[in-house]
């Protein structure tokens, strides 16, 4: 893979995220979120590089009062049909229709009291209006270098359109 020298994915403030993330799921789920290999033991541009391209779609927000998205990997761009600097920044609450982000909400709360959770199923929408499932998400708590809760993050491999003619 050719990595463009300027990918916002490997600025240092994104590569921190992506260091918190993959770390905090560690800590949540005692597992490494990549298949491959220790965050640590390939650096962090590397491990950047490869949170950034793995096929399971990858959010973070941050743990202000309205949550900003920190982070998006490809897949997660690619399934909300937006660019990096559109989905970086913007509020998390927006991945979802407006009927939706209650239950999203709540389901974020529930997450954040037990700091993991596997298992959550919702209704996301794309910047188009295309609505789609996702399933059997993991949810976890993001902790930073100090120790101090920072934000939330989310996987899933687990996701369909929910009116396939739309797609």
């Amino acid at each position: 893979m050719v990595v463009e020298a300027n990918a916002p994915w490997l600025s240092p403030a994104a590569c921190r995220w992506a260091a918190i993330i993959q770390a905090s799921h560690r800590r949540a789920f005692g597992r490494t979120l990549l298949a491959s290999q220790s965050p640590e033991s390939i650096g962090a541009t590397s491990a950047a590089q490869e949170l950034f391209a793995t096929s399971s779609p990858v959010l973070a927000h941050d743990g202000s009062s309205d949550p900003q998205l920190v982070y998006a990997n490809a897949a997660a761009l690619r399934l909300w049909d937006r660019p990096w600097a559109e989905m970086v920044g913007m509020p998390s609450r927006l991945t979802a229709a407006e009927q939706e982000r209650k239950e999203r909400a709540n389901a974020l709360q529930s997450a954040q009291q037990c700091d993991a959770y596997q298992g959550y199923r919702g209704i996301r929408i794309d910047r188009q209006g295309r609505q789609f499932v996702i399933n059997n998400a993991r949810i976890w708590t993001l902790w930073d270098e100090q120790g101090s809760r920072c934000g939330q993050a989310a996987s899933f491999s687990s996701w369909w359109w929910i009116d396939a003619a739309k797609a």
